[in-house]
């Protein structure tokens, strides 16, 4: 309401203006501290605390090597005659790789074979032999050194048998040698020597690399060590499945294989505070390969008692992170806490909060201590909560600025009532005369007091109308 004072009236004028300031202080306990009237309770989601257990979403990093990797070495002396496939070839065990001549090979056994046939022969005479003399010797036709002389050399014969037996075999053994076969099956590298070279014992021909499974080493903090053996109680190590995650190939189909850990440590490294495991992941297309950087990813890791807020649920404050804990009259306040592990959408707490306390879990980034709120109960699925304030960012980002809630809206409002008010303050200051002009200039300085938030422009022209006044 603008009041317009009278050169004739004073009397009246400074009546009005005492009956404007008191109605001015029957209105302030009405406003906040700050001048601001008491905001509308905020609707938001409130989650009560309570001690849970909690799966980990985490992952490891690794180098990945094929721990049955071979490199092939020749094993006998030759000139390499044949090479039988061809580099980057997937072998199978037992097929053959290299041929180092052969042909000599054979005819050393065939060579050892006749030794021995030899030796049998040699050794079925001395033993007919034996045989006669003792037969002699029991009709005292023949002396007791004769029969002792067969008898010797039946045995001499049976130790040559042994040692032709022993020449084949070793004769065998360097003709098996003469084919290089596959211990294992994988991808056969470049070859190291070419065909026609002279190969000796501990040359080295080529590398096979095993590509499924692969085998995965990889080191475990001390306190996940822990917590997984406590899970390994109720199950078998091959029931926890992991995942294999390639850097390199993330966005593709092969990025990822799934396997499960087949080994975990009983002792704790004492230089890097952390235990051994190993995982084994099917790799049937060969896609990933030994020497790449991956990233294990252990399921059903779980910090067991702990207390727990979706990620939402955090803000920065002048203390480091905190949430908002709702009091007895559901007033958000600030609580400093201590963060522990991410666990997905849910972050661990170690301290600050306590359980039986209620946060706000929706939406806390638009509150500020003090704020009232009205609480909704919060379901527990904090995925989906993060998922509604993604959708909710992404309809307000099109339309620019964020929309303001009801009480931006009420302070512009205020504002622009203000301006009204300092405007026309003005205006009546200018048309009175000097004796006047103090009390029309107080008036429009109280009635731009009393606004509960007035804009910059409405500020200025209450100033303005101040100065015109004092003038």
């Amino acid at each position: 309401m603008n009041i317009f004072f009278s050169r004739s009236r004073p009397l009246v004028a400074a009546a009005a203006a005492l009956l404007l300031a008191a109605c001015g202080q029957d209105e302030a306990p009405q406003q906040g501290a700050g001048g601001d009237s008491q905001p509308p309770a905020k609707s938001v989601e409130v989650a009560e605390l309570a001690r849970q257990d909690i799966g980990l979403d985490k992952a490891y990093p690794s180098k990945l090597m094929s721990e049955e990797e071979v490199t092939l070495v020749a094993r006998v002396t030759g000139f390499l005659e044949e090479r039988k496939f061809e580099p980057g070839d997937l072998v199978e065990q037992g097929d053959s790789l290299y041929a180092i001549e052969p042909d000599l090979y054979q005819s050393t056994v065939e060579q050892r074979e006749a030794d021995l046939n030899s030796a049998q022969a040699e050794l079925s005479r001395a033993e007919r032999d034996a045989n006669r003399f003792q037969q002699l010797a029991a009709q005292n036709s023949v002396s007791r050194q004769q029969v002792d002389q067969a008898l010797a050399d039946a045995r001499v014969a049976r130790a040559s048998v042994a040692q032709a037996q022993a020449a084949l075999n070793s004769a065998q053994i360097d003709l098996n040698y003469a084919d290089v076969t596959a211990p294992v099956s994988g991808m056969i590298s470049l070859s190291q020597i070419n065909v026609g070279n002279l190969v000796s014992p501990g040359t080295e021909l080529a590398t096979i690399t095993p590509l499924d499974p692969l085998e995965v080493r990889f080191q475990l903090p001390q306190r996940d060590a822990f917590e997984l053996r406590r899970q390994l109680q109720d199950q078998h190590i091959t029931d926890i499945q992991a995942t294999l995650e390639v850097p390199a190939l993330m966005g593709q189909d092969n990025g990822q294989l799934s396997g499960n850990l087949d080994f975990l440590g009983s002792r704790v490294d004492a230089g890097t505070s952390t235990v051994q495991a190993q995982a084994t992941f099917p790799n049937p297309d060969g896609a990933v390969l030994p020497g790449q950087f991956v990233r294990v990813k252990i399921e059903g890791l779980t910090r067991y008692d702990v207390l727990a807020v979706p990620e939402l649920a955090l803000t920065q404050g002048l203390m480091g992170p905190q949430v908002f804990v709702l009091d007895d009259d559901n007033i958000a306040r600030a609580r400093p806490v201590n963060l522990g592990e991410l666990a997905g959408p849910w972050q661990v707490l170690l301290d600050g909060v306590e359980a039986g306390e209620r946060v706000v879990v929706g939406d806390p980034a638009s509150l500020k201590p003090g704020t009232p709120i009205d609480p909704k109960p919060f379901d527990g699925d904090a995925e989906a909560l993060m998922d509604q304030f993604d959708e909710q960012q992404a309809e307000q980002a099109p339309g620019g600025a964020p929309a303001q809630d009801d009480s931006a809206a009420g302070e512009g409002a205020a504002g622009e009532s203000a301006a009204g008010e300092g405007a026309a303050g003005a205006a009546a200051a200018e048309g009175a005369s000097e004796a006047e002009a103090p009390q029309d200039a107080a008036s429009a300085t109280q009635s731009a007091q009393q606004a509960p938030m007035t804009s910059p422009g409405a500020d200025q022209e209450a100033k303005e109308a101040e100065g015109e006044g004092n003038e």
